[in-house]
């Protein structure tokens, strides 16, 4: 081989050396890349896988938490709902107890007023009869005009019936000198003279200022007239004259006196 050849040749030997130097060198840097690169791969998958873990217990936290709030929120709503019972119960009750109060009141109210109208029965009243006033008992005042009603329909009997138990019934009443007077004109009316006069003098006796007065001794007179005592009649006329000057039954006193002589 010429010198030439083996320089070339050498050449070519050391080109080829270098050349696998270099290509070994190459592949080593592209291995560590490799592994390089591998390890970023795995580093970021485990924190991919880890992000993951995480995010799968945070949701889970968070579904759990998410469960609680709709449980919190349902009870809460039932809570709600049955306060708007209880409420609407209340109120109801409300009502009903209002209705009742409202009754209760006019019960008493009504019982207050029926009270009050029996009290009113019972409680004397202020009349006047013949010229005197006095307090009377409802009842007392409607016995008396009961049996003074009869008398002026001219039922004499019943009238006679109804004072006389008007006086048994009243015996201090305000109204007994006028029922005495009363009851004398009904037995007079009923032909019960002597009757009469004993009714009569008992008013007088009573009450011989009272403004019937004039009028008994006049009646008294008039009975003995009917029973033919004409010298007791005289009498009685006489005494009228003298004990009630002034009155109208002594004018007709004196008249019947002249008749009389």
């Amino acid at each position: 081989m010429n010198r030439s050849a083996l320089a070339a040749a050498l050449a070519a030997a050391s080109l080829f050396t270098a050349s696998a130097q270099a290509a070994l060198f190459e592949d080593d840097e592209a291995r560590r890349a490799i592994l390089e690169l591998r390890q970023k791969v795995e580093q970021q998958r485990l924190a991919a896988d880890a992000a993951r873990q995480q995010l799968a217990e945070d949701l889970k936290r968070a579904n759990e938490e998410n469960a609680g709030l709709r449980r919190s929120l349902l009870e809460l709503q039932n809570q709600i709902e049955s306060l708007r019972t209880d409420l609407a119960r209340l109120r109801g009750t409300d009502e009903q107890l209002a209705r009742d109060l409202a009754d209760v009141q006019r019960r008493q109210k009504d019982i207050a007023t029926g009270v009050e109208e029996r009290l009113r029965k019972f409680e004397p009243v202020q009349v006047t009869v013949d010229g005197r006033e006095f307090n009377a008992d409802p009842a007392e005042q409607r016995d008396f005009e009961t049996a003074l009603a009869a008398f002026r329909k001219g039922d004499f009997l019943a009238a006679q019936t109804a004072f006389a138990d008007f006086l048994r019934k009243y015996p201090g009443s305000g109204y007994r000198p006028s029922a005495l007077f009363w009851v004398g004109n009904a037995q007079y009316a009923n032909r019960d003279y002597k009757g009469a006069i004993a009714n009569f003098r008992a008013l007088l006796q009573s009450a011989p200022d009272h403004p019937r007065a004039p009028e008994a001794v006049l009646s008294i007179a008039n009975c003995q007239i009917e029973l033919k005592e004409n010298a007791n009649a005289r009498r009685t006329l006489d005494e009228l004259v003298k004990a009630y000057p002034q009155s109208e039954a002594a004018v007709a006193a004196r008249e019947r006196l002249s008749r009389l002589r």
